[in-house]
């Protein structure tokens, strides 16, 4: 029977290429300080000779042989979280969730192990904080006395053996980056410390069937820390996003291999813990007692759902040599474009203005969708007139001043009936047909003069 033992190599990032020892460049592409630690792990014969493969251990298998079963899925309790994972936990699946420090990631999966306490066996593992402290948090939280088994250790060995000793089917590791495996020299948090035990977690979630769920810490520009690679390994990365001393958080899906990418959770944060915000239109609407000019309602979508959202803009006077345009939400550089659209195509130059443009509620619009609102509230804050309020707007401005469609129209103007709106301006190929979304007058435009005339 062949054995195994593992041998340390230090592995060029940038070529690929290896070496036994490590060097200041790497011998095989010339790239200097691109050499990183990792540990390898090589079958060993009988004979004693590295062998590349395990005898008997790897088969070829035909792909209609394969079970195509996506697998049973196990809900968490909580809706939001649901959506966010395509519809709840898979076995052998490992998430990564991320974000800032005091955001309320150890917070959500608290509560994730409580609503799942009657189904699924769970072992917490902290690497940052006490047992005292997370009994304090689950106090704190008004959580009942579940049969969570919690446990303070750092060292990955020492994880997998009590894991293969409980055999839980939910194991959550707080966080990823306090994990250290004793095969390597570098300290913890280090990138090949976090490659490797990351690794070594997906190995065992991929054999035992066992839900791994892993806390990332993020770097100062959001992303989460350590090697990029870290992201590639696991089969699901979620993001916290709206900074920690806003009260709503959302947790969007970066990747995800079991369900809808960009998909998200809106939670609010209350002294019992994260509460899921069951209508998540509502706290993005102002909705203001007269109306207002700059300000026009648009309807994204983000993953599967609609999502109502307010767009604010504000023109004013610039008495710099080059006028700002500045945008919290949106691409600068888009709103910078469409900007030079409404003036050759629309006639009305902003050249001496400043422009500032805002999405309400801390959200980020990615989508092409928010073109149209974007100008139209752009026009009505340099005219001074305000869009009704129960006009939705959305669509796709092109160059040449043509409006594109979007996907997902219909869903979008249900969302917007469903809340009271009584006309939207939509992309003429976007326009239903006749009694398919009923309670919302649909005014079709195909061209940028059409949209400005018809609000």
């Amino acid at each position: 029977m062949a054995k195994a033992r593992t041998r340390t190599l230090f592995r060029c990032r940038e070529c690929g290429g290896s070496t036994l020892q490590w060097a200041g460049q790497c011998p095989d592409c010339g790239s200097w300080n691109s050499l990183e630690e990792s540990v390898e792990t090589v079958p060993v014969t009988s004979a004693g000779r590295a062998a590349g493969y395990a005898g008997g251990a790897t088969e070829l298998r035909s792909l209609s042989e394969v079970s195509r079963s996506t697998g049973e899925r196990t809900g968490t309790g909580m809706a939001e979280v649901d959506r966010v994972l395509g519809g709840g936990l898979v076995a052998g699946s490992v998430v990564l969730i991320g974000g800032d420090p005091g955001i309320g990631k150890s917070t959500l999966l608290l509560q994730v192990l409580a609503a799942v306490r009657d189904r699924l066996s769970a072992i917490y593992v902290a690497g940052e904080e006490s047992l005292q402290q997370i009994s304090l948090r689950a106090d704190r939280l008004g959580l009942p006395d579940i049969p969570l088994m919690l446990l303070a250790e750092t060292s990955v060995e020492r994880v997998l053996e009590v894991a293969a000793q409980q055999r839980p089917q939910v194991m959550v590791i707080d966080s990823v980056q306090t994990m250290h495996t004793e095969a390597l020299q570098s300290a913890p948090g280090a990138v090949a410390q976090v490659r490797e035990s990351t690794a070594r977690l997906v190995r065992y979630a991929k054999q035992t069937g066992t839900a791994v769920l892993l806390v990332g810490h993020v770097t100062k520009e959001g992303n989460i820390a350590g090697p990029r690679v870290l992201e590639h390994m696991v089969d699901t990365v979620l993001y916290f996003e709206n900074d920690a001393t806003s009260r709503f958080r959302i947790v969007r899906a970066a990747k995800n291999r079991f369900g809808a990418v960009n998909e998200l959770g809106v939670f609010a944060m209350t002294d019992t813990g994260l509460r899921e915000v069951s209508n998540p239109s509502a706290i993005f609407l102002s909705r203001h007692e007269a109306q207002v000019p700059g300000s026009v309602i648009t309807c994204v979508r983000e993953g599967s759902r609609p999502l109502l959202l307010e767009l604010q803009a504000l023109v004013d006077e610039s008495h710099l040599s080059n006028p700002r345009r500045v945008t919290l939400g949106l691409d600068s550089n888009r709103l910078a474009m469409l900007l030079a659209v409404l003036h050759r195509h629309g006639g009305i130059a902003t050249f001496g203005q400043d422009v500032f443009v805002n999405a309400v509620g801390g959200m980020r619009v990615g989508e092409t969708a928010a073109d149209l609102p974007v100008l139209l509230a752009v026009l009505s804050s340099f005219r001074d007139r305000p869009v009704s309020r129960d006009t939705v707007v959305f669509g796709e401005v092109g160059l040449a001043g043509e409006i594109r469609p979007v996907p997902g129209g219909e869903e979008r103007l249900r969302e917007a009936a469903k809340h009271g709106f009584a006309r939207a301006v939509v992309p003429r190929a976007n326009a239903p047909r006749a009694g398919r979304v009923r309670g919302i007058e649909v005014v079709a435009v195909q061209h940028l003069a059409e949209a400005l005339d018809s609000v």
